[in-house]
């Protein structure tokens, strides 16, 4: 399920981007009434439109079925081979015309682009009567961003593995990997660079022995740690000393909690066990994945006042 925050930074982009295409759009279409009928002059009426309308990939025009009665107008000039066409399985024609006339499809996968697209749509009527329509179609690249990043708000949240390891999660058990042999010192590291070296996102994976990690001072790029650089402290004379930031939303003192109870998680079970988990510290998630494959992501405080009898009840779901 999409989160309402994400939907709503949808709505306020596509809002943006109607209004800007709409005027441009409504003016062709009724330049179009004024010569339907004519090929010829629908393709001037385009091709003089078509340096008006930002960021427009192509512009067409399809009667009330559907069907392409225009060439393919776009910056490079006209296209014939499309006259004819028939547009109305494709998936902006397959969407209702709001009573206004205009309409701004939901995005889809270009059948030649094979990139994510839209295509406004206005109707072109005459004396009321409905006469087709033009459509204008976009790559969404091209397409300004005009809506700030939405905000992840921090929720539990639940996924579901794959069936086949559902299905079969009873007739597993857990097999002690090197990194469980020395679990206490791995966190023990894994601690430090969290708190004094910078790290501000590691995901630990238990069941293979190893950590990836994201750090302050190169956060486009991931490092993988194995057991063997985990287990030795000296590891640790490799990252700079960091303040830890101000910005993170779980505490420092809360590192040693967090990571106490993941160990705890992968210990407490024979058959349900934690099999990796992740920790960020400027959003305050917390990831689980357990050996039924399903998957928790919550903020850090909620999964520190759950208690192991919690986990060990609903490990499963």
């Amino acid at each position: 399920m999409m989160d309402s925050t994400l939907k709503g930074t949808i709505h306020r982009q596509r809002e943006a981007i109607a209004r800007t295409l709409h005027e441009p759009i409504a003016q062709i279409a009724g330049a179009c009434a004024a010569v339907w009928g004519d090929r010829g002059q629908l393709n001037e009426v385009l091709m003089a439109g078509c340096g008006h309308i930002p960021s427009c990939g192509a512009l067409f025009v399809v009667d009330p079925a559907g069907r392409q009665i225009s060439d393919t107008v776009s910056a490079t000039g006209a296209e014939p081979a499309d006259v004819g066409r028939d547009r109305s399985t494709r998936p902006y024609m397959r969407e209702a015309v709001p009573a206004w006339g205009f309409l701004l499809s939901d995005a889809y996968v270009g059948l030649v682009s094979h990139r994510p697209s839209l295509t406004a749509l206005h109707v072109v009527r005459r004396d009321w009567e409905l006469l087709g329509y033009v459509g204008a179609t976009f790559n969404l690249k091209d397409l300004p961003v005009t809506a700030k990043l939405y905000e992840d708000l921090p929720h539990w949240l639940q996924i579901k593995g794959d069936p086949s390891i559902r299905n079969t999660v009873l007739l597993q058990t857990r097999v002690e990997s090197p990194m469980d042999q020395n679990l206490d010192q791995v966190l023990s590291v894994i601690e430090e660079l969290l708190v004094e070296r910078g790290m501000f996102q590691s995901v630990v994976h238990f069941a293979s022995s190893r950590a990836t990690v994201w750090t302050l001072d190169d956060p486009f790029r991931y490092r993988i740690l194995d057991h063997e650089a985990l287990s030795d402290p000296d590891i640790c004379l490799v990252y700079p000393c960091r303040a830890y930031s101000p910005e993170a939303v779980i505490p420092q003192a809360s590192i040693s909690p967090v990571l106490n109870a993941l160990r705890d998680l992968r210990l407490m079970d024979d058959t349900f066990y934690l099999r990796s988990a992740s920790i960020n510290l400027f959003n305050g998630m917390i990831s689980l994945t357990f050996s039924c494959d399903g998957t928790h992501y919550m903020p850090y405080q909620e999964f520190l006042d759950k208690s192991l009898a919690f986990w060990v009840g609903n490990s499963a779901d």
